[in-house]
């Protein structure tokens, strides 16, 4: 399977080392460039590629205008930023880009994201070989399934200090409530969630790997460092941040704990 991308920036230079980059994995393939947004909406057009690595600031449409362009007509196509500047990651956020690349591009940085986008498009080529097959009913609790899936691999906007950050939701190692704001921690990072509630915050993550331990915390289970004993034959879990934090365990939720880790 190749990943067919088109590169879009104004900058000859950061043009080329994305190539660069790319050219290393074996699935991107390559199929244009642009050097500003009315050549890359033409492009997208013509081509239909799988990925856009997509610039900012550009001459002509920016590059929030060609991905809201791209939204306008259904294009399939994914939509990466990558930009030198960091105050617009909550903007791609609100037009479905998939990962907000700061320049210079780490190669492994990089690299995750095209395994994001990678994993996305088998999804999306397995359903419709799969609708093939399946009556009117069927392919509709698909649908919906893949688009429940989707929804929880968008990245989350968390604001730190005075900017919003995008994370992948596989990096949060848990969020907890407290004085009315959720705190969302991942491996780099501690901000401030724009969901209000962690219910609302919750219903955006995969339900298999996030666990609400306590009605004021939410954990990744496979960022649990260690389980520790505590009262009543209840819990303490030490999460793999930095800090180690030291989460509880409900009553209600240890039963369920001790049932998958067979404790």
């Amino acid at each position: 399977m190749n990943i067919r991308t088109i590169i879009v920036d104004d900058e000859r230079l950061a043009r080329n080392e994305l190539c660069f980059q790319l050219e290393r994995l074996d699935d991107v393939k390559i199929i244009g460039q642009a050097g500003d947004g009315v050549q890359a909406i033409k492009l997208i057009e013509d081509l239909s590629p799988d990925l856009v690595l997509l610039d900012v600031q550009m001459p002509g449409p920016t590059g929030f205008e060609v991905a809201r362009e791209i939204l306008a007509h259904g294009s399939h196509s994914q939509v990466v930023f990558v930009t030198a500047y960091d105050q617009y990651a909550i903007e791609a956020f609100e037009v479905n880009a998939i990962d907000y690349l700061l320049k210079p591009v780490e190669p492994k940085r990089l690299e995750q994201t095209i395994q994001r986008a990678r994993d996305r498009l088998e999804s999306s080529r397995a359903a419709t070989i799969a609708a093939t097959s399946l009556n009117d009913g069927e392919l509709a609790r698909i649908v919906e399934y893949i688009a429940q899936q989707d929804l929880r691999r968008e990245p989350l906007a968390v604001k730190v200090g005075e900017r919003f950050l995008l994370t992948q939701t596989e990096d949060i190692i848990y969020a907890s409530l407290a004085d009315a704001a959720i705190t969302i921690v991942t491996g780099t990072l501690t901000g401030i969630s724009n969901y209000r509630t962690l219910d609302e915050l919750q219903s955006h993550l995969d339900p298999a790997l996030f666990w609400r331990v306590h009605r004021s915390h939410v954990v990744n289970i496979n960022k649990i460092k260690e389980i520790m004993p505590w009262f009543n034959r209840n819990y303490i879990l030490k999460m793999k941040d930095t800090k180690g934090t030291e989460i509880p365990v409900s009553r209600a939720q240890t039963k369920r704990l001790r049932e998958h880790l067979s404790l």
